[in-house]
Formats: C-alpha cells, sequence, structure tokens
C-alpha cells in the first residue's frame, strides 16, 4: 500500500472557524489522538498557546476530554505519574498517567528480561522506573562504578587515589538497558562498553569478545529534541550512536539491540492504541477507535512512526485501528525553510537522515500527511475531517 497522502508543501493555514459550537448530541468518537510533548504542547518548560487553544475545543463544559488522547512523548527521564501531573498543571486539566506514553513504557512487554541482572544507564528516578516497568534485579552506573572505580578514568578529580583491591564477589551483569541520557556520557560510555566486552564481568578482561553479545534493550532514538534554544539540542539517540560507534570500533562487530522502544517503533503505536481503546471503553464509548491522528514536531520520529503504523496497519490489523494519519507542526524540531541550494527538502535525495540505522531510511516516510503551524490548527483539521463541530 502506498504511505498517507502527501502535501505539495507546508500545507497553508485553514481559516480559523470560531469557537467549538458543540452539537446538541454527539455521537461517540470513532478516533483518537496521540500527541507528541516537546515541540507541540510545550517548549522546554514554556507551554504554547496554541496548545491551550487546541484544548479548549477539545473539552467538554465539564472539564472531560471529547475525544481519546494519549500524550505520546520520547522522553523517559521522569515518572510516568509526574509527567501526567506536570502535563496537568500546563494543560489545565486532569491528565491520567495512563494517559502518558514515556519512551520506556512498552518494555512492560518484554518479561523475557525482567528476571536479568540489567545494568541500568539514564538519570531521572531510574530505578524507579524500571521497577514500574517490571525489571527486578538492577545495578546503576554509579554502583558499577562505585565497585569497579578503576574503571572510571577521564575525569582526573574522579580518579581512585589509591589502587583498590580486585572485586570477585560482584555478580555478574546480564544485560545492559539504556531509558535515556546519562549525564556523564564518557563514564556510561566506558563502563556500559567494559560489561560488554567482558560479558558482564568489568572487573576481568577477556581475550575475545563474545558475540553475540549480552542484550541491550534500549528506548528514545531521537538524534535530536527541541527545548528553549534556538537550535534542536542532542537527544539519546546522539548517545546511542557515541556507544554504537565506539563498540564498532573496538570490536569490528555491530552493536545489536534485543528491543528499541520510543517513537518511530511500531511496538510504541501498538501500545498506544491499545491505551486509546482502553480510554474509551472506560469513558463508555462503546464504537471502536478506527482513526488515529499523530501530531508531532519531529519528522524522523513522528511522522515516520506514524506513517511506518499507517502501512502496518493495511496488512495486519491486531486492533480496531485501520488508519493513523501523520501531522506535523511547525512550532518544534521542523520549520518550513526557504528553497536553498544548501538546503535539501524533507526526505529528498541529499537529505541527513537524522533515524536510528535499526528502523532503515525510506524518504516517503518522512513525508506527512499533513503539515500546519500548530497543535490548534491540527485539532481543527481533524475536527474538520470527521465532521464534528468545531
Amino acid at each position: 500500500m502506498r504511505p498517507p497522502p502527501t502535501p505539495p508543501h507546508p500545507a497553508t493555514s485553514l481559516p480559523d472557524l470560531g469557537r467549538s459550537r458543540l452539537l446538541s448530541v454527539q455521537s461517540p468518537p470513532t478516533f483518537g489522538l496521540l500527541l507528541d510533548i516537546d515541540g507541540v504542547l510545550v517548549r522546554g518548560h514554556q507551554v504554547i498557546p496554541a496548545a491551550q487553544e487546541a484544548f479548549r475545543r477539545l473539552l467538554d463544559p465539564q472539564g472531560q476530554l471529547r475525544v481519546p488522547v494519549v500524550f505520546v512523548t520520547n522522553a523517559g527521564n521522569i515518572s510516568q505519574c509526574s509527567k501526567a501531573e506536570e502535563l496537568s498543571a500546563q494543560l489545565g486539566f486532569q491528565v491520567e498517567p495512563d494517559q502518558v506514553i514515556l519512551s520506556h513504557s512498552p518494555m512492560k512487554l518484554f518479561s523475557q528480561h525482567h528476571d536479568r541482572r540489567m545494568l541500568v544507564s539514564g538519570q531521572g528516578p531510574l530505578v524507579e522506573n524500571a521497577r514500574a516497568l517490571g525489571f527486578k534485579h538492577l545495578v546503576t552506573v554509579d554502583e558499577l562504578r562505585a565497585a569497579f572505580p578503576v574503571l572510571d578514568m577521564v575525569d582526573l578529580q574522579r580518579r581512585p587515589k589509591t589502587t583498590p583491591l580486585p572485586r570477585s564477589d560482584f555478580p555478574a551483569i546480564e544485560g545492559v538497558l539504556l531509558l535515556g541520557e546519562p549525564v556523564r556520557w564518557e563514564t556510561s560510555l566506558q563502563l556500559i562498553t567494559d560489561v560488554l566486552l567482558s560479558d558482564g564481568n568489568p572487573g576481568t578482561g577477556l581475550a575475545t569478545a563474545p558475540y553475540p553479545h549480552l542484550p541491550v534493550l534500549a528506548s528514545n532514538t531521537d538524534l535530536l529534541w527541541m527545548a528553549e534554544a534556538k537550535m534542536p539540542r542532542f537527544g539519546h539517540g546522539t548517545f546511542l550512536l557515541c556507544l554504537e560507534a565506539i563498540y564498532r570500533k573496538l570490536t569490528g562487530r555491530e552493536l545489536c539491540y534485543s528491543g528499541l522502544t520510543g517513537k518511530p517503533s511500531l511496538l510504541t503505536y501498538r501500545y498506544a492504541e491499545g491505551l486509546l481503546a482502553r480510554q474509551a471503553a472506560r469513558r463508555g464509548w462503546a464504537a471502536p477507535i478506527r482513526s488515529l491522528y499523530a501530531v508531532g514536531d519531529n519528522p524522523m520520529s513522528d511522522v515516520y512512526g506514524a506513517n511506518l503504523f499507517h502501512q502496518h496497519l493495511q496488512t495486519q490489523q491486531e486492533g480496531a485501528a485501520r488508519s493513523c494519519a501523520s501531522i506535523l507542526v511547525c512550532t518544534g524540531v521542523y520549520g518550513p525553510q526557504a528553497p536553498s541550494p544548501t538546503v535539501p527538502a524533507l526526505g529528498s535525495e541529499g537529505s541527513p537522515f537524522h533515524g536510528h540505522r535499526d528502523f532503515g531510511f525510506r524518504p516517503e516516510l518522512l513525508q506527512a500527511a499533513h503539515v500546519v503551524s500548530d497543535l490548534h490548527e491540527a485539532v481543527q483539521l481533524v475536527l474538520r475531517k470527521e465532521g464534528w463541530a468545531l
């Protein structure tokens, strides 16, 4: 099947159709929204005004959402409950934790790895998040560094002043869990590499690095993300790129992942579809959710993932959804640019590929079904397409 239709160029603004004029009797929704957060709802800690306008259309007079909505972010250095509380304060209505999908949320499905002793990397409530996902036996990078202080040698101020006795009582590590970008990249890169090259015993040395190596699970492959700065910031995908390059340089082999979650992975969109269906059932909306609309600001994660899922739905339908339309907004990573011989068009030949190598590169999947200015315009578009009152 062909991907969703491609606009000839960033879409022109939709006409302002005024405030919501609700029908006296509104039929149950048969569509749902998958909303990115950074660059769509907020820039750093600042709420984008168009997002507030959008939710004025989506809320009923009682402050309840008129349609099922899940917030799908590639962030992961926060707990699900904390993110829901943060969104509630920013948007002015109650967001429930099960409406929030963090980049690592689908790892709840990786039960075959939950009993392994995992080295976990990231920041924020790291152990709390990993345990909430089902992982039972965890070692942080800081704990591993404390057990083997001679492994971390880049920062002269942190080098041990004396040589400690070697440890022989430290249980072997059985896998690596990468939940988000860490703070000290050099320490995490060194110790993760040590674990992989030593088959989980970083206090020892092996003549030949084992291959296949220990299982590696990672979430959030975004190379870049948009905060308050004028230019995008490095994301966890940049950290993964560094780790992959180091491993390849040292071993001559490719680092392999046993699982990747976060957009644009299909698993994340299937997980989101399930949450939308449960949300609709909880609200008493009996009609199946057939149409999904995914709104984001990052062509490589948001648009690519939505289009990939749309194509998947044309051949395999595990749930009720039949389509997933990608909507690209211009308030974050993506912004329309004037034609320039040095700036290739989005998805064109010569355009730099910012996605993760394991998702492949299919330029046509970078083309959004719709390009709009902001979330308010995106919501107007969706309601109009679904025949709902604006």
